[in-house]
């Protein structure tokens, strides 16, 4: 087989050795792909000449930014990965207060040079989470409640789409292909630039975290529901069930043991914080009481910890119609039955922001859901079907209260079914005609994939 090439692009292959396997890696352990060859583009140019390069030899194409998709959409087997990681510029404008950033940044380098300035947008609740990716299907982060979500923050984006042409896309230039391009994933063509919305956060706000015996779940999360029900759109806030790390600031008698823990944060004044969220240390006195004023940066990257990639990851999650006290009792009763340490499953309280937005100005649903749950389920050794098993189990149980619209990038898996159940029908049809205008060859099928509609 002869060495790939592409005028002006490295190329990866396996004969790169130690440089292919690093960058062929991705957050899911459960994905050990090897693609053909990995393109690192620098701009727009280099995206177009991958694509024409792949399209021309018929390999598969997958689009890697962050790596973090829980489905194994950042690598393929035997086929070309577009790698944007190269493409990572961050210019900040202070005065109308945006940001342009390559699709290459991780939310952690963003937020960054945001705060540097007092600033910031919706972005992801772990540091090395791709900005590409996570905007593309949803955007779900701390500061949905107060400034919507990320796709709802976005302004423009540079789209190089599967026949090569460079496109901008907004609210005033090709705006069908903005609308699909906030929540409708990578289907459409590859962004190699965003422009989003910024708001001023920070740099110091007061937030942190409550940790308790998992034997106090039941009391804990019914009075945090209904904290939570009454709560401004400046609090931001999820009960996770987890094990509770074997760390300096965790009691030895917790250590390894199933707990509670409330993350919550205040995003107005910050001496307006400790008083906004006292009500979580009256619950019950916390075993860990995190809670403080911390710099904005610091709170984003809370849960890298116990997220770090090279673990094998399964998830389901949900929007909830309602969080009754039996969808509580049914959510902690799946957890005793967790399967790995590592796992963790988590209520959160969605509504403010997020529901301002009107329904149809994005591929979104459930906008209206005032809960939302997710299972995540993460382990080590590749004894797979016992862990997924757990994840599905909690899902089936809390059908009961769910509704659909989710964004798909919380999920592991998805068919035709869930895409379409996700974005209704009136938005599915919309969707599969934009991508018929857009990719009617579905060349960008690694993803949570939309079809084409059939040309008439």
């Amino acid at each position: 087989m002869t060495t790939p090439t592409i005028e002006g692009v490295q190329l990866l292959t396996a004969a790169d050795g130690e440089a292919y396997d690093d960058a062929r890696r991705v957050f899911n352990a459960m994905f050990d792909r090897r693609p053909r060859a990995i393109a690192r583009v620098k701009t727009p140019h280099d995206v177009a000449a991958a694509i024409g390069y792949a399209r021309g030899r018929a390999l598969p194409i997958a689009v890697r930014a962050g790596g973090h998709s829980v489905a194994g959409y950042s690598s393929v087997e035997d086929g070309l990965v577009i790698d944007v990681r190269p493409i990572d510029h961050i210019a900040v404008h202070i005065d109308n207060r945006t940001v342009r950033v390559g699709a290459g940044v991780t939310w952690g380098a963003l937020d960054a040079a945001t705060q540097a300035h007092g600033l910031a947008t919706t972005g992801g609740r772990m540091t090395t989470t791709g900005v590409a990716g996570f905007t593309l299907g949803s955007g779900s982060g701390w500061l949905e409640r107060m400034h919507g979500l990320a796709c709802d923050n976005l302004l423009s984006a540079h789209v190089v789409t599967a026949d090569g042409q460079q496109l901008i896309a907004s609210e005033t230039q090709n705006p069908d292909l903005f609308w699909g391009l906030r929540g409708g994933g990578g289907n459409f063509g590859v962004v190699t630039e965003f422009t989003f919305r910024l708001h001023a956060v920070g740099p110091t706000i007061y937030g942190g975290f409550t940790m308790h015996p998992r034997v106090e779940a039941p009391k804990v999360v019914r009075l945090f529901r209904d904290f939570m029900d009454d709560a401004p759109r400046e609090v931001c806030g999820g009960a996770i069930l987890m094990t509770a790390p074997p760390a300096p600031f965790v009691p030895a008698d917790l250590r390894g043991r199933p707990a509670v823990s409330l993350f919550a944060a205040y995003f107005g004044p910050v001496d307006e914080g400790e008083r906004a969220l006292a009500p979580l240390r009256t619950f019950s006195p916390p075993a860990v009481d995190n809670l403080g004023a911390r710099p904005y940066v610091e709170f984003q990257a809370m849960t890298d910890p116990g997220n770090p990639p090279g673990r094998r990851n399964y998830w389901r999650s949900g929007f909830l119609s309602d969080l009754p006290d039996d969808a509580i009792d049914t959510f902690l009763a799946c957890g005793v039955g967790a399967t790995s340490p590592y796992s963790v499953q988590v209520l959160a309280r969605a509504g403010g922001a997020i529901s301002d937005t009107p329904e149809d100005a994005t591929p979104i649903s459930g906008r209206s859901a005032p809960w939302l749950f997710h299972c995540y389920g993460s382990w080590e050794q590749p004894d797979d079907d016992r862990h997924i098993a757990w994840v599905r189990t909690t899902e089936q149980a809390m059908r009961p209260w769910s509704m659909p619209g989710m964004a798909l990038n919380f999920f592991s898996a998805v068919d035709p079914e869930l895409i379409r159940s996700t974005f209704g029908a009136g938005k599915y049809a919309r969707l599969t005609a934009l991508k018929a205008k857009y990719d009617p060859e579905n060349l960008f099928h690694l993803n949570q994939n939309i079809p084409p509609a059939p040309t008439q």
